[in-house]
């Protein structure tokens, strides 16, 4: 096929403002993906768009297998709840109990808003 590029579950962007960490989720753009290297802000960073990771999530949340989950990209903390000022980035594949940390998540790769509550 001579239009096929990549098969795109990761990309190489330019790292946001502050850069990434290693095994941390990010935005750039609509993108959200998991930075596969830790690099300074502007440097060409890969992004995993898909997948399940183990992410930090609000500690004070449980959430179920199949919950939409939202990324407060100021804090890049994770969250079940929708909220303005969110982005949906996926959904729980596994339950994690209230309190804990991390949750599993199945990226979508693309952000989008969440719904005003």
């Amino acid at each position: 096929m001579k239009t096929f590029i990549q098969n795109g579950d990761i990309i190489t962007v330019p790292a946001p403002a502050g850069g990434t960490v290693s095994g941390k989720l990010y935005k750039v753009g609509a993108f959200i993906g998991v930075a596969a290297t830790t690099e300074a802000a502007d440097d060409p960073v890969e992004l995993k768009l898909t997948g399940v990771f183990e992410l930090t999530k609000t500690s004070a949340q449980a959430w179920a297998v199949g919950d939409l989950v939202y990324m407060n990209t100021t804090s890049g903390r994770l969250s079940n709840a929708s909220a303005t000022g969110l982005v949906l980035v996926g959904a729980a594949t596994e339950a994690a109990a209230n309190p804990s940390a991390v949750g599993r998540v199945r990226l979508n790769g693309v952000s989008a808003p969440a719904a005003a509550t």
